[in-house]
């Protein structure tokens, strides 16, 4: 069948060095008691918990049904921090909502705000990331910046210092995303490593200690990653070869590998195999596998695992009530999943309504739909419409076809997570096949050039 990419990068001008940043454009997000949604006309609407603001709609009354974020327009990616939320616009600036108590907001004030603010003096940005009471900025020139709370060194800028203001973290460049967790914080290189830096105290950093860090440092042992997320207490990274790698806190099995031991160097979660996104919530992470079915493990207090059950589980179970899922969210204790229909879908906790479904009642037997939404963006084409083209099935076996409307004689490239071009062809049709089953399986980037002139990079997933 047919369908726009899922998961996919914003449309970038791409680097000779660095492979196009911001690898997933968060469409769904999911805080403490709130959950985000990106809508097709870049609009943004949210559901939840409002009591301080996060809804973003200039009040701060909770509400079981979506809301429209004030004043947002031109939006393509959002985030969603334990008590904030956080938004790009296509012009570079980043805004904030919510809680801004330790200075998240990162533009020189502390306190609540019902209605988004612009970062100060954020330009270029490509991506965002919120975490417990901090924010984490990606620029489209592979540095990373963040704001607000940094008693134990999640901004990485070397020191201990909240700042309301946003700060640059040390050493890091040719980034390619970024993740927030609770009290640390995570990045992806284009050499497809991965930095921590933050809390360490339950092995967070996975570098092989479990001492906090104010400047990033390699996890260990990790190498061909295509995306991270941090949660409460835990990471996770999702590997090309589609397995999923864990470190950190294990009280609740959140690790995945059949035990509650803690550990602080990634190990491997049990028995997944073609995934193609991860999500790491408070004590429990998610994945979504290839085929279109959600996966967790950890705690299931609430939930939040969509299996029918409240127990809790150190190897994944898949959600039984959902198929056909484009893309995943977990907040605290809650799980979003968006379908490739374009619908939304939660379970877990619920008792402020953040699953939108004018309810406020937890659920674990099957998904619940949100209500009233807009028509939700499934792919980056849904979220800027500068330019037309879909590019399907992704994943792939390498045949990919490639659509184009109202376009003249195009070139592609692929490029690898190296940022080196390693496949180039013309395009003369406005419907096309390239063969790329030559290629390994993993993740690259799909460049579509209009005479001389970058006008779409698209990630791609080849999987055998």
């Amino acid at each position: 069948m047919k369908t726009k990419i899922y998961l996919s990068t914003l449309l970038l001008a791409a680097s000779s060095c660095l492979v196009p940043t911001n690898f997933s454009a968060q469409t769904i997000a999911a805080g403490n008691w709130a959950s985000l949604t990106l809508c097709s006309g870049n609009t943004v609407k949210a559901m939840g918990n409002n009591n301080e603001g996060a809804l973003g709609n200039g009040t701060f009354t909770s509400s079981s049904i979506p809301v429209s974020v004030s004043g947002l327009t031109g939006i393509t990616t959002i985030a969603a921090g334990l008590y904030h939320s956080c938004a790009i616009k296509n012009d570079g600036t980043a805004w904030t909502w919510g809680n801004g108590y330790s200075g998240q907001f990162g533009n020189g004030n502390y306190g609540l705000s019902n209605i988004p603010v612009q970062v100060t003096g954020m330009t270029g940005a490509s991506s965002i990331a919120g975490g417990g009471a901090h924010t984490v900025i990606l620029k489209n020139d592979g540095t990373v910046w963040a704001t607000g709370y940094n008693n134990d060194g999640q901004l990485g800028n070397g020191v201990t210092t909240i700042t309301a203001n946003i700060v640059q973290t040390n050493s890091l460049t040719g980034m390619i995303a970024v993740s927030a967790g609770r009290d640390n914080s995570l990045a992806l290189k284009n050499d497809g490593t991965v930095w921590a830096w933050g809390k360490g105290n339950f092995g967070q950093m996975g570098d092989g200690s479990n001492i906090t860090k104010t400047s990033p440092v390699q996890v260990s042992s990790l190498t061909g990653i295509i995306a991270i997320s941090a949660g409460g207490y835990h990471c996770l990274a999702l590997k090309n070869d589609g397995t999923v790698w864990a470190w950190g806190y294990n009280q609740y099995g959140a690790l995945g590998n059949g035990t509650t031991t803690a550990s602080n160097v990634p190990v491997q979660v049990s028995s997944l195999t073609g995934i193609t996104a991860i999500a790491a919530g408070g004590y429990y992470s998610v994945a979504l596998k290839n085929d279109g079915t959600v996966w967790a493990w950890g705690v299931n207090y609430y939930g939040q695992f969509g299996n029918g059950t409240t127990s809790n589980s150190s190897v994944p179970l898949q959600a039984t009530s959902i198929s056909g899922v484009a893309a995943i969210a977990t907040g605290w204790q809650h799980t979003l999943a968006l379908k490739n229909d374009g619908t939304l879908w939660a379970f877990g906790l619920n008792g402020a309504g953040q699953f939108g479904n004018a309810t406020s009642t937890n659920t674990n037997t099957s998904a619940q739909q949100s209500s009233g939404l807009c028509s939700l963006a499934t792919g980056i084409n849904e979220i800027t419409n500068s330019v037309n083209v879909s590019i399907y099935p992704n994943p792939s076996n390498g045949l990919l076809n490639v659509q184009l409307e109202n376009h003249e004689a195009t070139s592609v490239e692929v490029i690898n997570l190296l940022g080196e071009t390693i496949y180039s062809e013309s395009i003369l049709f406005q419907n096309q096949t390239i063969d790329l089953q030559h290629l390994q399986t993993g993740l690259y980037t799909l460049k579509i050039s209009e005479k001389g002139k970058t006008v779409s990079n698209n990630k791609i997933i080849i999987q055998k």
